[in-house]
This record gives structure tokens, sequence and C-alpha cells, in this order.
């Protein structure tokens, strides 16, 4: 009895811990502010955003769903191109990385010009916002009209507004190339992709900031 006890405590343990790592289904309607901040934590330091959903209601939401519900904690910073962009937005948990995956948001109209520091999310397709994000790390004019699968340009959600400095000194040995394997990170984690590529850095934290 106390052996089966203990097997029990400890599928309730199991249970809990996916549950706390999996959003709750209405957390996918829930509405960001018209403005808000948040600050993210990282190897290097800290940087803070500032989101407009003026610029983009539906990205703008989500972003703001994948703040509060913890995503990005312990995710890599897998794309680093000094005089391009720097990109991350691949949880840690495969609970929450399976959570989100496809769960995409439609695009919209860009609104705002891909200046130094402009955050938007990444997209390979059609309607494929889902939980990338990059930050321009130069004044990147042809991201706002590249034509992609029919889609013009990529829709800025928010700028940082202090920290680029710690942006600026993320790892940048690999360039491009962890991006270009990222299906390995989808696939078999941090652990595994730190050792492929070792020296990431990583968001430790995002937060809102009241």
């Amino acid at each position: 009895m106390r052996f089966r006890n203990s097997v029990l405590v400890l599928l309730f343990f199991l249970f809990s811990q996916v549950t706390a790592q999996t959003p709750a289904v209405s957390l996918l309607s829930r509405k960001a502010p018209k403005q808000f901040r948040a600050v993210f934590r990282t190897t290097k330091g800290d940087f803070v955003l500032e989101a407009y959903r003026s610029w983009s209601p539906l990205g703008v939401d989500r972003l703001y769903q994948l703040i509060v519900s913890g995503y990005y904690n312990n995710s890599l910073v897998f794309r680093v191109e000094p005089k391009y962009v720097v990109q991350f937005g691949i949880a840690e948990k495969y609970e929450t990385k399976k959570f989100w995956y496809e769960r995409y948001i439609p695009d919209e109209p860009v609104m705002q010009k891909h200046t130094r520091g402009m955050v938007a999310f990444a997209r390979d397709k059609k309607n494929s916002r889902s939980t990338q994000l990059f930050v321009d790390m130069t004044d990147n004019p042809k991201l706002d009209t590249t034509v992609r699968d029919g889609v013009k340009g990529f829709t800025p959600v928010a700028k940082v507004i202090s920290g680029m400095e710690v942006v600026a000194r993320f790892y940048a040995k690999y360039g491009k190339q962890p991006g270009a394997q990222q299906i390995d990170l989808y696939r078999r984690g941090n652990a595994y992709y730190e050792q492929l590529f070792p020296g990431l850095d990583k968001i430790l934290s995002a937060k809102i900031i009241p």
C-alpha cells in the first residue's frame, strides 16, 4: 500500500507539472492592453520592449499571451546576426511547444517601419505568425516591403525602448546557422541544441511591467 501511494503521489506530481506548463485554451482569447511594457531578463542583462496594440492587434494580443504564460522563459537566442536581426521564441518545455504548435495568427498590414530596435514575429509562409520574435539590429527597410508567399513585409508589434546594448552583446559566433537547424531545437530541446551550439544566450524570463 505504501508503494502504491508513492506511485500515486509521483503520478500526481508529474501530471501537475505538465498541467502547469500547458496554458489553458482560454488564454488564446485574452486581449492585450492598448500599450504595455515587458522586461526580458537574459544571460547578458535586461532589455525592455513596449508594445502597441494599434500596430498589430492580433500580433500584440499573441505577444501578451505568450509573455503572461511564461512562454519565453529559458528560451535560447538561436539566431544572432549583428548587422541584421536577433531571433528567439522556441520554448524550453515540450508541452509548451506542443500547445502552441501551429496555433497561427493571421497576417496584418505593416504599420511601422523596421528601424533599429523594432520587434516583429517571424514567419515562413502566409498566416504563420506564432511564437518566434526577431529584433531589428539595424534599419531594415526591406522588411517593410519584401513579399513572401504573397504577404508583404513583416508586421512590427513592439520596439525595444531600453537595453539594445544588451541585445547587441548576444553570442554571435554562429550567425544564422542555428536558425537553419531549429527543427532540432523543437524536437530535442535546449540541452541537445546547446551541445551543437555551445555559448548561446538565453531569455531567462519575460514579464509584463505593471
